[in-house]
């Protein structure tokens, strides 16, 4: 069906890339590179070769992708793969060789799309609309969508969230059905600044997904978020990203630059507060849930998160969190669970006295009075004010 007669590699590759794409969008354009390709993937390089008709390397890029999808697991296409490759590398003979057939520059699109090459997936929806005006929503669109919505991604996590916003609002063109896009192009206004629009924008994505907690989340803050300013909100946005992306050193700073630009921004407080805590930042977690009590619209979760703070910075918060599960295994019959997690919360810090205390009553109600009276007898020690240890001393003592 073709043949394999083959030109030198460098002149191949240049006509390829530059006749075969030579349809650029101008969003595309206004790009200073091209987004990165994914982890472990170099940069394209087709293996030249040509055939004998545009609908002989029409039919072999067709059959190359084939046998891929065949060949790989699901979910894992890239543009490095010897198929791949082969697919990519017919279906831009195809189009060189036959520049306006719709069919030829469809499939070439769909090749680059299917294997996340999003940029070159951009530029050849491109041409494909040039020859086939594009149906919003129909599914070549919203495959030219998700080349859109991967650029806008790759342009926000490299801070440049002008580019990142013309990229969403462009896939929200292409697929006004995506609640990704939506969501997104909300998260870039609402970082702008642009609160009218990103209200606007939350709630055509939350109408598409009532069921997603995140994008109602962020629903509720743009309609907040003139009270917090630009600064705050766009601190706060980020560092939610960065947590979603498993970054908590700097989700951390991003949450608390946003309380510190805003202070009363209790949400940036609370999630400062909650992150500290997961990550054992002690000393961060007590000035978050400071500043998120000292506001009036405080809650139980924050006051009772910064008593365990407090108790943390004295005693250490693995500690602490032993002795409130074994309190809450106490309160819930499992007395027998109880001691063993009072003892391990003594052992993980010997100057808890309020482990003591609790040890030792554990161990009275079981009639261990020699035992209730040695965890008495610590408790006691630690902290002489406390008048019911000495009480339940002198009984466990006296064995009763």
């Amino acid at each position: 069906m073709f043949n394999a007669k083959r030109m030198p590699a460098a002149l191949a590759v240049r006509a390829l890339l530059v006749l075969g794409l030579s349809a650029v969008p101008a969003l595309a354009q206004d790009t200073a590179q091209p987004a990165p390709a994914p982890a472990g993937q170099s940069a394209f390089a087709p293996q030249p070769v040509t055939y004998a008709s545009a609908a002989a390397a029409a039919a072999a890029a067709q059959k190359f992708a084939d046998e891929a999808r065949r060949a790989y697991p699901k979910g894992s296409a890239n543009i490095d793969q010897a198929l791949w490759t082969q697919a990519a590398a017919a279906a831009e003979a195809a189009v060189l060789a036959e520049s306006g057939n719709a069919d030829y520059l469809k499939l070439r699109a769909q090749i680059y799309t299917e294997v996340g090459f999003w940029r070159q997936a951009e530029v050849t929806w491109a041409a494909y609309f040039k020859t086939v005006p594009a149906v919003p929503g129909s599914p070549e669109a919203q495959q030219a969508g998700a080349a859109q919505y991967n650029l806008g991604y790759s342009a926000y996590v490299r801070n440049r969230p002008d580019l990142a916003a013309r990229y969403f609002a462009e896939c929200l063109n292409l697929d006004p059905q995506s609640a990704q896009c939506a969501g997104w192009a909300a998260r870039t206004a609402l970082e702008g600044g642009d609160y009218a629009r990103a209200q606007t924008l939350y709630a055509q994505a939350v109408a598409l997904t009532p069921a997603d907690k995140s994008l109602k989340y962020f629903q509720g803050l743009a309609q907040k978020a003139a009270d917090y300013g630009p600064a705050a909100t766009g601190a706060f946005s980020r560092a939610y990203a960065d947590l979603d992306a498993g970054r908590k050193d700097k989700a951390l700073e991003g949450f608390q630059a946003a309380a510190q630009s805003a202070p009363n921004f209790a949400e940036a407080w609370r999630q400062a507060g909650r992150l500290a805590l997961v990550m054992g930042n002690v000393r961060a977690a007590l000035e978050a849930y400071q500043g998120a009590v000292a506001l009036p619209g405080a809650d139980a979760t924050d006051k009772f998160n910064l008593a365990l703070a407090q108790e943390g910075a004295q005693f250490g918060l693995d500690a602490v969190r032993t002795f409130r599960a074994a309190y809450s295994k106490y309160s819930g019959g499992d007395k027998v669970a109880a001691e063993s997690g009072f003892q391990q919360a003594t052992t993980q810090n010997p100057d808890y006295a309020k482990a003591w205390a609790w040890l030792g009553r554990t161990r009275y109600e079981a009639k261990s009075y020699a035992g209730a009276a040695e965890a008495y007898g610590r408790a006691v020690a630690l902290d002489p004010n406390d008048k019911s240890s000495a009480y339940f001393l002198r009984l466990a003592q006296q064995g009763k």
